[in-house]
């Protein structure tokens, strides 16, 4: 496979800008370094960080590319040297630290997994940077088992439908809040069994009502803090993944201790490289036979060019969306 010197990606236009600033510019293609594989991207996510990273808010980790794209799939163009499993090829996609939004990008080969048997490449680019946080969030620090039930706030994105289809295919009940009745009737389509606009109904009195939730995955904070602590059972565990409705919250510590409960969160973009290789071996064990088997499927909201990446961005702060948005490549 030739490999171009210069390669097409999306720049932010004055380092940082609302989505219209996301232009495409003609860059160095990325080197394949040792431990590296060099993807041919075909496919990418769109994902909030990005927003974030946009509005200088989010800046790369060392090392990472300051192209926007946390997550892509394709095929491989350019195996590095010491890696064993993968091939010039191969169809895959991968976690990236940034560089998705371009025609190559080079990452960790630890960090890169098969597109599963039956998927697109569309579909397979909006898995890694969800199913990994999802996962290592849901299941790894909350501790969500078979028959226990998941509270999953905004459950319309692409991380809450994401959470809602891992939570099924493990056996366990979902109680999916979002705001408005056609995103509560989006959430009972994608699997939820109580689905809950939380802009007109009091989701603590009808998850208490259903018998409490065991986890909570929250991205808005703020004062729903204080209501996930109330709807919680005893023994019960909160997992904090994104602050869209605040940073800082007042609770009950009383009710903390009564209650037995953990409260706990995570990010993972500044995850270390070794973190992220074992994240993603646990990620192919257990979450790609769900897939093979057809129990979890991505939910692609809408595709946009790469050209197009601030028309991708500006859906997606639209709120409108049910699933991933993808920039195809």
């Amino acid at each position: 496979m030739a490999i171009p010197e210069r390669m097409t990606a999306i720049a932010v236009a004055g380092g940082k800008g609302p989505a219209s600033a996301l232009t495409p510019e003609r860059v160095k293609t990325p080197e394949c370094a040792a431990g590296q594989v060099l993807i041919r991207v075909r496919a990418a996510g769109v994902n909030r960080p990005d927003i974030m990273q946009r509005n200088g808010m989010y800046p790369p980790p060392p090392g990472a590319p300051e192209t926007l794209g946390l997550e892509a799939a394709g095929e491989i163009a350019v195996v590095g040297a010491g890696v064993k499993r993968w091939r010039v090829g191969d169809a895959v996609c991968a976690l990236l630290g940034g560089g998705g939004y371009a025609e190559y990008c080079a990452v960790d080969a630890r960090h890169v997994l098969p597109v599963p048997a039956g998927l697109s490449f569309v579909e397979a680019a909006g898995l890694p940077e969800t199913v990994f946080t999802v996962f290592s969030n849901v299941f790894e620090l909350g501790g969500l088992k078979a028959d226990e039930t998941l509270l999953i706030h905004g459950a319309t994105s692409g991380i809450g439908a994401t959470a809602i289809a891992l939570a099924k295919a493990a056996g366990a009940r979902v109680i999916a809040t979002s705001r408005g009745a056609a995103k509560a009737e989006h959430a009972r389509a994608l699997g939820a069994d109580i689905a809950i606009d939380s802009a007109t109904q009091d989701f603590v009195a009808l998850t208490k009502a259903d018998g409490g939730a065991d986890v909570v995955l929250d991205m808005v904070g703020g004062d729903f803090a204080a209501k996930n602590i109330e709807a919680l059972n005893p023994g019960g565990r909160m997992v904090q993944i994104a602050v869209l409705g605040g940073p800082k919250a007042e609770i009950s510590l009383v009710q903390v201790m009564i209650k037995r409960l953990t409260l706990t969160g995570s990010t993972l973009r500044p995850r270390d490289a070794a973190e992220k290789g074992r994240l993603a071996r646990a990620v192919e064990e257990t979450v790609w036979p769900w897939i093979a088997s057809g129990k979890v499927r991505p939910t692609i909201d809408k595709t946009f060019p790469l050209a197009e990446a601030g028309k991708a961005h500006a859906h997606l702060e639209a709120g409108s969306h049910v699933g991933k948005v993808v920039l195809t490549v």
